[in-house]
């Protein structure tokens, strides 16, 4: 009992003190170190799956923010019946520029124009054709029009909608006077054929070299955005105009929308080819932030008018007459000089003929001669034909937009008449009216016989006394001290008779 008590007491000590020999303690230690292990790999493993869920969610909310800022804005344009030039032109190409800079979704141009030079709309158009974001064209609102060159415009946008009761077409190409600039609108000759083939007969090469690539540019643009090639050819060639509902069923256009609410809607998941990727518009909830001209542009296109040029031109002429009559008042004359080189810019912008100008300058010329000869009205009446023919042809172009505006030139006869009148009946109430100043100023005056009129004597008037003679010997003599009236004044006499007053 007692070894088997020592020996368990042994054993027990040996257990508690000594290292252990026997495999089972070696085997129950391993156990624990390999729990203590599982424990730290379920945890790491937990860490990790939590920051990878935390790294995905991260991502989703990385991706929606740069979904939602490649959505981005739309650009607006609004061309309000402007005529395209180059104002207009760096318009349109300075607002996609900035589209592009600020990452906008597409630019959308609100289209109303009678049409404009070939050569602005050839840059605008390459500038779409190139464009690094959508171009959206969208003809309106109600009653708006893109003819000639808003034609191309509209057909060279990655998506074109017209709004109900607009029309497109009529996109002939027509010279301007003598310059290089061209301009469009309706052909006024009938084609001498009916075949649909058949392009009108030139006046001379230089217009069929013109018909030529207008018609060949036309046929790219049609082919690149797969619009109707027939229908494009036929609006160079024919000047062929459609409405709206026309140019949908045509294929020119790709939808109708009656109002930017609609055509956003319509816009929606629509995808467009650009030349380097294909985006997909996203405008259900874009912002469409409409980009305005800046003053420089605002100004430049008041004055890029044939009307504003005319009225600038008559201004200028009239404020330099004034200076040159009224030596050293420098505001007419400074005005007037501001108002020719604004005119001669817009001139520079829209060729005008050289035999319009000279008419003009003739009639105003002839309109200050009438008030120094006298002429009886002749010059007056050359004036006004001067300028109303001068007026007539001041802009060689068969595009009406681009001439000066009976509206202008009937008021602007009537205002330069009415000036016309105005000084020439200051002039005759000058002539009639009575000197104030020199020897010529005591005519009608009373004066007081000095000595005995018989015929020749002295007279006191105005605190002189003058020699004088009575106008009628045969009437008498005039006493001192009676009243005689001055009827002229000759070699420092005056001539006199009796006056009224003696009683």
């Amino acid at each position: 009992m007692k070894i088997l008590k020592g020996t368990s007491k042994n054993l027990i000590l040996r257990d508690c003190h000594s290292e252990p020999k026997a495999k089972n303690p070696v085997k129950s230690t391993g156990s624990f170190a390999s729990l203590r292990m599982t424990s730290l790999k379920i945890g790491v493993f937990r860490g990790a799956h939590k920051k990878f869920l935390n790294f995905c969610l991260l991502s989703s909310v990385f991706c929606l923010s740069l979904s939602a800022h490649a959505a981005g804005p739309i650009y607006k344009i609004q061309i309000q019946d402007y005529i395209i030039h180059p104002v207009t032109g760096e318009y349109i190409e300075k607002t996609i520029d900035k589209a592009v800079q600020d990452k906008a979704q597409a630019v959308l141009i609100v289209l109303d124009t009678p049409g404009g030079l070939l050569q602005t709309t050839h840059q605008i158009v390459k500038k779409i054709m190139n464009a690094k974001v959508p171009v959206i064209v969208y003809v309106a609102p109600a009653g708006a029009r893109a003819a000639s060159a808003g034609t191309f415009i509209t057909l060279a946008a990655h998506v074109a909608a017209m709004a109900p009761a607009t029309h497109i077409g009529a996109a002939h190409p027509v010279m301007l006077g003598e310059g290089e600039e061209m301009g469009f609108e309706k052909i006024k000759e009938k084609l001498k054929k009916e075949d649909a083939k058949e392009i009108r007969e030139p006046k001379a090469p230089i217009d069929d070299k013109i018909m030529q690539d207008t018609l060949a540019w036309m046929e790219n643009i049609a082919k690149a955005r797969h619009r109707n090639i027939q229908w494009a050819k036929w609006a160079v060639t024919k000047s062929l105009s459609s409405t709206a509902e026309e140019a949908l069923k045509e294929s020119v256009i790709d939808f109708i929308a009656a109002d930017e609410a609609e055509l956003m809607r319509k816009l929606n998941g629509r995808k467009i080819e650009l030349a380097a990727e294909t985006v997909t518009l996203s405008t259900a909830e874009a912002p469409v932030i409409t980009i305005p001209m800046n003053w420089r542009q605002s100004i430049l296109n008041v004055l890029i008018h044939p009307n504003i040029a005319y009225i600038l031109l008559v201004l200028g002429f009239y404020g330099l007459l004034f200076e040159i009559t009224h030596p050293g008042s420098w505001l007419p004359g400074i005005s007037g000089t501001i108002c020719i080189l604004l005119a001669f810019y817009s001139f520079h912008v829209i060729p005008p003929d050289y035999a319009g100008i000279i008419l003009t300058v003739l009639g105003l010329l002839l309109f200050a001669a009438e008030v120094w000869v006298t002429s009886h009205g002749l010059f007056a009446i050359g004036g006004l034909v001067c300028l109303f023919f001068g007026a007539l042809f001041l802009i060689d172009a068969p595009a009406e937009f681009l001439r000066v505006s009976l509206h202008v030139i009937v008021p602007t006869l009537i205002a330069s008449t009415a000036i016309l009148g105005l000084l020439m009946t200051l002039v005759i109430r000058a002539q009639r009216s009575k000197a104030q100043t020199g020897s010529e100023s005591l005519i009608g005056e009373i004066a007081i016989v000095d000595t005995d009129l018989n015929p020749t004597g002295k007279v006191f008037v105005l605190g002189e006394i003058w020699d004088a003679e009575i106008d009628d010997p045969k009437a008498g003599h005039i006493k001192k001290g009676d009243k005689v009236e001055i009827l002229k004044i000759e070699n420092l006499k005056l001539t006199v008779k009796r006056s009224s007053d003696n009683g």
